[in-house]
């Protein structure tokens, strides 16, 4: 730096202001530039260099570098020549830092490859997968979703039968259904600093066949049996299973409790744990559960950390040849490495400075996570002395019989040699005067005749210098009447009094302390009154009587007595199926006897606790511990206990730990036992499922007994799932309406319960229903009218019920008619599904019986595509509109015909001609205005979709009003959906020039070409 010599007081070193960031630049964007940031604070103002991979960057000499106010811009940037780690150098006369290093990456996305996919196969129930297997790309995190067929059609994962796997890309549905077939287009998108890219494969042909199994949950996404995240960041695992009905799935962490930031995503198949900290480590399970059974699967999380500063360097001026050591702490996982760094270059943190040593120093903390740099200046002083700016003190009040001390801090450097004098006599170390090394006076004792003039002198090699101070002494602080020790009951008033005598010339402040605490006081006066005592305000107060020169204190004991303290050491021994056993340790008893200990308890159906019953029933103040009766078997509880005395009751003890009582068998039997209904030659028996504090075991079920009435002998059943509420017995030989007696009972692990009281229910009586699908959404049910009714009401109408194949039938949807009409359409449906139905009459009174069910099957639904290719020629007042045949997939209703509605312009009736071919003849208006046509496909499953087009008379790119320009596009052999999608934003309505296919926005997909 020429010779420059940084100035003391003047100048300053470079601190980084703002710092290089890593950045991933779009491969083969070579038009761009990218821009690596450098600002730093510095006086006289810093220059710049830079380093690439630790090596100088050619600036001046390749044109491609520019150096932009500490900022180093790269134009045209290319993978192969720029790839790498960047580092700024700040450099001024004062020292020289280097800047955290800055990667800078290419990114790319390559295309998929253009080979078609093999054909895959699945069946109606069972699970399945297909593979995404995306293209190469950097960096790894793409973000995936999948579409059906045609975009913008992308699967919907949100009724988790289907999920798309954000590490693999491939997509998994949990149970096929028969309307899955389809094509599948794997739609990947990468997310670069500054742009995005994405791009979606050739298709994947799924044909799922009919079957129908239930099956067990299997999970077959799984997360990895050991995760490495950062603190700070998100950890995301995912999980998903295959199974029929859909599987639920559910998270726990294994050894402990599960964080509340996991929010929504715990019954998701993708836990999400944002923001990590150390506490979130640990064994995370999922489990996905159907009415078959469940599956589980397990795995860690390891929080690792970045570096971070707990202690930092500080700039620092020392003398010459005294000792320096810097010290700076980081913490870290894995535990960070140290190294140190002088202007730039590898220094040490313990030196004996010299002149030359000053200059810019850095630590740097480092782990495999990322890298930390601390900056401080060193500045190595050489002075005489000097006392201008910090002289010994000019006036120094002291008290007598007090002491005082009187500190001589001079600049210089080397350290210098200190005495002191008063007069003309010089001090030295006796009974009442100490002098320390460091040159700090200290007299003791102090009396009137220690009144006068007090000199410190320093020297070193450099020079001499010396300061002067007056001490004057004053009358000592005394306490005349101190607080006395007080005993009063909780909520009562007590006054502590404090007076004090003191200089006259002085002003007198007091303060109080409790049990060394500063009290925060509203009056500067020597009285305390204390209202309403607490517990808490127990102690030792402490009142000081205080001038700037002595102080003098008085202390008292407060006792206040109170209810007792909360118990310890709470435990539950001896674990029976009814009851358990307490024992404790006593708490504080406050100054007044425990009297009673009351248990409380709660179990984990209720959040309330509840006083329990105990042996004995009342527990004597000098016990710990007592036996809690009248607990359910088999269930969780946890228990407090709280002391009282004559003043009252204390805080409760922590809760226990969580128990579960032991297992018994049932006591009780199920209640709600009826039934009735149901298809031709069935006996169905339902009952209120048993609640969970009644089943006291687990492998809990039912056992239910019927028989016919006047019978003898018992038919017996068990019922295995504790959800179930419903059996159904089938017989050919079953008379309608039969009468049959019915009882239940619960079983366990442990033994039977008792069976409950026998009901009667009848067989299925005759009925006649019929249920016809109209469409792929509609079916129509009709019946016969029931000969008469309950004696409670005029027959108000019928409620026809409905529900899916696999559904229960507490699940079904309803639709009541008005009147005595025996016909009914039921619309909204799923197409290709089968469902049950059944009617029941009402009236006033509620619903009859249901008669017996029957099941229908919706149609397949009609193609999810519009007629393409349409064009359309004019000739004299009419015009000829063409459209190409919709052909229907395996999984789609045939097309049987053509819907063509239209309108002249200003008209607001639409007209419809029903079409076998694929043209018609329209007539045109005569004021040259605009016909709107719908054209759409229609079957045996419905209408299809609609594909809307304007036509006039000369053809031409008319706009339909002021408002709603027509924009014409070029279209070249594959038009990207993405292009499309942009241009909705500058026009709603587009001609494409290929047949002239006219496109509004909201039937954005008749515009799409298939990749």
């Amino acid at each position: 730096q020429g010779g420059d010599v940084c100035v003391s007081g003047h100048d300053s070193g470079p601190v980084f202001e703002e710092q290089p960031s890593s950045l991933i630049y779009p491969e083969g964007l070579s038009e761009g530039k990218v821009t690596l940031s450098c600002q730093a604070r510095a006086s006289p103002t810093a220059s710049y260099r830079w380093l690439v991979n630790g090596t100088e960057v050619p600036l001046g000499l390749d044109l491609r570098y520019t150096l932009v106010a500490g900022n180093l811009v790269i134009g045209s940037p290319d993978s192969g020549r720029d790839t790498g780690s960047y580092q700024c150098l700040a450099i001024n006369r004062c020292g020289t830092i280097i800047s955290r290093a800055a990667n800078l990456k290419f990114g790319y996305l390559h295309d998929f490859p253009p080979d078609s996919r093999s054909p895959q196969t699945a069946y109606e129930g069972v699970g399945s997968f297909l593979a995404c297997q995306p293209p190469p790309h950097y960096p790894g995190t793409l973000s995936y979703r999948w579409l059906i067929n045609e975009f913008p059609n992308f699967i919907k994962t949100d009724d988790g039968r289907w999920f798309v796997s954000q590490v693999t890309g491939n997509l998994y549905v949990a149970k096929a259904e028969t309307n899955d077939t389809g094509n599948y287009f794997c739609f990947t998108t990468i997310n670069m600093d500054i742009s995005t890219k994405s791009t979606f494969s050739k298709a994947n042909m799924l044909t799922v066949l009919p079957d129908g199994m239930k099956s067990t949950p299997t999970i077959k996404v799984r997360f990895p049996a050991e995760t490495y995240a950062l603190a700070g960041h998100t950890a995301q695992l995912e999980c998903f299973a295959y199974g029929n009905p859909v599987p639920k799935l559910r998270w726990r962490k294994v050894d402990g409790l599960m964080p509340s930031k996991a929010g929504s995503s715990l019954d998701g198949p993708t836990l999400i744990l944002p923001d990590l900290t150390f506490d979130d480590e640990g064994v995370y399970e999922c489990e996905a559960y159907n009415s078959e059974g469940s599956d589980k699967y397990q795995g860690r999380i390891t929080v690792q950390a970045q570096p971070e500063w707990l202690q930092v360097m500080s700039d620092s001026e020392v003398e010459i040849s005294s000792e320096l050591q810097w010290t700076c702490l980081a913490a870290g996982k894995p535990r960070p490495s140290i190294r140190w760094l002088r202007n730039a270059h590898r220094g040490n943190n313990r030196i004996v400075p010299a002149l030359e040593d000053s200059g810019m120093y850095q630590c740097v903390a480092e782990n495999k996570h990322g890298t930390i740099y601390s900056t401080a200046e060193l500045r190595v002083q050489v002075q005489a002395p000097d006392f201008r700016l910090n002289p010994v003190r000019k006036l120094i009040p002291a008290a007598r019989g007090g002491q005082v001390m009187i500190e001589c801090r001079p600049r210089a450097a080397p350290k210098p040699s200190l005495f002191w004098s008063r007069g003309t006599e010089l001090l030295t170390n006796s009974s009442r005067v100490t002098v320390t090394p460091d040159g700090i006076l200290w007299l003791h004792n102090i009396s009137r005749a220690d009144e006068g003039k007090y000199t410190c002198f320093a020297e070193n090699y450099l020079g001499k210098a010396n300061s002067t101070g007056h001490l004057s002494v004053r009358d000592a602080t005394k306490i005349m009447l101190a607080p006395s020790n007080a005993d009063i009951n909780q909520g009562e008033n007590v006054s502590l009094q404090c007076h004090a005598s003191h200089d006259p010339t002085m002003d007198l402040t007091f303060t109080w302390t409790l049990n060394g605490v500063l009290l925060d006081l509203e009056e500067n006066i020597g009285d305390l009154l204390i209202v309403n005592a607490q517990l808490s305000q127990a102690g030792i107060y402490t009142c000081m009587a205080q001038t700037v020169v002595d102080s003098a204190s008085a202390s008292a004991k407060l006792v206040v007595r109170g209810p007792p303290g909360p118990p310890g050491g709470l435990l539950v021994k001896n674990v029976a199926e009814t009851s358990v056993e307490l024992r404790w340790s006593r708490g504080y008893d406050n100054h007044s006897p425990i009297g009673k200990y009351i248990i409380m308890g709660r179990s984990s159906l209720s959040t309330e606790w509840k006083k329990m019953r105990t042996d004995p029933e009342n527990i004597e103040g000098n016990a710990e511990s007592t036996r809690v009766m009248g607990l359910m078997p088999w269930m969780d509880y946890e228990f407090q206990v709280i002391a009282s005395n004559i003043l009252g009751s204390g805080e409760p003890s922590m809760p226990s730990h969580t128990i579960r009582t032991q297992q018994a068998a049932p006591t009780v039997a199920p209640s709600g036992l009826g039934g009735g209904g149901g298809d031709r030659n069935e006996l169905i028996v339902t009952w209120t499922p048993m609640a969970r504090e009644y089943q006291n075991g687990d492998s809990f079920g039912y056992i239910l007994a019927f028989r016919k009435k006047e019978t003898t002998s018992w038919t017996v059943v068990r019922v295995p799932h504790v959800e179930s509420s419903r059996y159904v017995y089938y017989n050919d030989s079953l008379t309608p309406y039969s009468p049959f007696e019915v009882k239940i009972k619960a079983y366990n692990r442990r033994g039977e319960g008792p069976f409950s009281q026998i009901a009667v229910v009848h067989s299925a009586e005759e009925g006649n229903i019929n249920a016809t699908a109209l469409t792929a959404f509609e079916i129509q049910v009709s019946w016969e009218p029931i000969q008469q009714f309950s004696t409670n009401g005029i027959l108000r109408g019928y409620e026809i019920r409905y529900w899916r194949q696999h559904e229960r039938e507490a699940a079904a949807d309803r639709v009541r008619t008005a009147g005595l009409e025996t016909t009914a359409r039921v619309s909204g449906l799923r197409p290709s599904t089968r469902y049950h139905v059944a009617v029941l009459a009402y009236n006033s009174a509620g619903t009859g019986p249901p008669s017996p069910r029957t099941t229908v099957t919706t149609r397949k639904p009609p193609p999810n595509r519009p007629p393409g290719n349409v064009s359309w020629k004019a000739e004299g007042s009419w015009v000829k509109v063409r459209w190409d045949n919709v052909k229907a997939m395996h999984n789609e209703s045939a097309i049987l015909g053509y819907k063509v509605l239209y309108k002249h312009e200003g008209q607001s009736a639409l007209k419809v001609l029903d079409k076998a071919k694929t043209s018609v003849n329209l007539p045109l208006p005569k004021d040259n205005g605009y016909v709107v046509l719908e054209i759409r496909s229609w079957g045996e499953g419905g209408d299809g979709p609609a594909h809307e087009i304007i036509v006039s008379q000369d053809s031409g790119e008319k706009p339909r009003s002021s408002s709603r320009a027509l924009c014409s596009v070029s279209v070249i052999q594959s038009l990207q959906p993405c292009i499309l999608q942009r241009l909705w934003s500058y026009c709603p309505i587009i001609v494409v020039n290929v047949n002239k296919i006219l496109c509004h926005r909201h039937i954005l997909p008749a515009c799409k070409h298939q990749p």
